[in-house]
């Protein structure tokens, strides 16, 4: 697989991501760690029908432990920060410090081998940065002490995804089926910790178990899966900054369901996120040029 094939089908994922907030809404009031363990299950279940199909399924077994611990807990571990986050502070300031994830994986792909952090990637990622703030802090009340515990574990969100999405890169010798078991862990755990601390609520009628099963399908299955795939074998600086994209096509798609209405400001970040994105790229093949 070539390497901008890997990155196209990395990208795939954060088509995927822009849905979530979408079926997100179309699911409540379904508690999150609930939807988080129904999603979860299903695209677990996604991923043991793809590894049986293509004959992988008796290669998890060789996978280290340790691989699969530490996939469990990167999905696991964001999630379950993020739903916390927004939990003890405004979803708008929250979203924005988790949303810092993109960056900090262009910043931190410095550090990988065979990879060089250039002035095009930081300018490109900061410029998409400020694009996706338009859109997450947007008629936001700016930020308070009194949600300084929400604020915190929005940033270790942050931290846990860019971690877990760089650190990948080490592991591309590990076939991307282990995602399966991945999943089925976070569900594991999920409905572990619902059963434990929340209310039973399931999705309201046919819409909103239409929600939760897509949610399961896209952006808490597939996407996980293709997102592997771009991270171990794409232009990993190009994906972080292009992952920008996604609170941007997220909002547009909103605006498109009425859930939200449409702002100058969404011009303004659409500008600033394709700059962003454009001026990452042409950093890209200038060091792909290069070596």
């Amino acid at each position: 697989m070539t390497r901008t094939r890997a990155t196209a089908i990395g990208f795939s994922a954060v088509l995927l991501w822009s849905l979530l907030a979408l079926l997100t809404v179309g699911s409540a009031p379904t508690p999150p760690l609930l939807l988080n363990a129904i999603a979860f299950s299903i695209g677990g279940a996604l991923g043991l029908i793809w590894t049986a199909a293509t004959g992988q399924l008796a290669g998890l077994a060789r996978v280290p432990l340790r691989v699969h611990a530490f996939g469990a807990l990167g999905l696991f571990g964001y999630h379950a920060l993020y739903f916390s986050a927004l939990r003890l502070a405004p979803a708008a300031e929250a979203g924005l410090i988790a949303y810092l994830w993109p960056l900090l994986i262009v910043l931190f792909s410095g550090l990988l081998p065979g990879e060089r952090l250039r002035s095009g990637h930081l300018i490109g990622a900061t410029a998409a940065f400020a694009g996706a703030a338009l859109v997450i802090a947007g008629g936001g009340g700016g930020f308070r002490m009194a949600y300084l515990a929400g604020y915190a574990l929005a940033f270790l969100c942050a931290l846990t995804w860019s971690g877990y999405s760089v650190l990948s890169r080490r592991l591309g010798h590990i076939p991307t089926s282990s995602v399966t078991v991945f999943c089925l862990a976070t569900a594991a755990a999920s409905w572990g910790l619902h059963f434990a601390f929340e209310e039973t609520v399931w999705p309201p009628g046919l819409p909103g178990w239409a929600a939760a099963i897509g949610l399961g399908l896209g952006p808490v299955g597939a996407a996980f899966y293709v997102w592997d795939i771009g991270v171990k074998h794409g232009d990993i600086q190009m994906l972080g900054t292009a992952s920008y994209a996604a609170p941007l096509l997220s909002t547009l798609i909103l605006v498109g369901a009425g859930i939200a209405a449409p702002s100058w400001a969404l011009a303004a970040a659409a500008l600033l996120i394709a700059g962003g994105a454009i001026i990452a790229a042409r950093a890209a093949r200038t060091g792909s040029g290069s070596s």
